[in-house]
């Protein structure tokens, strides 16, 4: 009978495979910030982001690529049916609107004196506050 003998991997198995999931995209938009969409069927809204996707490099805006979507009831109180949602979208089909102007702007970051990294208008050079 053969002995049934098992490569060894040396511990470098799952190695991309994690690096993939770990790997974040920069962003230039945080959640609360207001964007216009500059691509797409939505191309010329804009709205506020409420959630931000770091591991796909989206976002999701309020009122912006509504899709339907059905929902069965969770509990007995609760009504099933089709629902309209937000759904993500690319962070690269929106821009940051300028605080002073409310135009479209590209963002910089500027490390300030006392070491804090701020975002700045392009266009501008004004700062553009984080909301949270």
């Amino acid at each position: 009978m053969r002995i049934l003998t098992y490569r060894k991997t040396r511990g470098q198995k799952n190695v991309t495979r994690h690096a993939r999931n770990a790997a974040r995209a920069a962003m230039h938009i945080t959640r609360g910030d207001t964007v216009r969409v500059m691509r797409g069927d939505d191309k010329g809204k804009e709205g506020k982001v409420i959630r931000v996707h770091l591991k796909t490099g989206r976002v999701t805006i309020e009122g912006i690529n509504i899709v339907k979507k059905h929902r069965r009831a969770r509990t007995a109180e609760e009504q099933s049916g089709i629902i309209e949602m937000p759904a993500p979208v690319a962070v690269s089909n929106v821009m940051l609107l300028d605080p002073k102007s409310g135009k479209p702007v590209r963002v910089r970051t500027r490390v300030d004196s006392d070491g804090t990294k701020e975002r700045v208008s392009a266009k501008s050079g004004e700062a553009i506050p984080a909301r949270r």
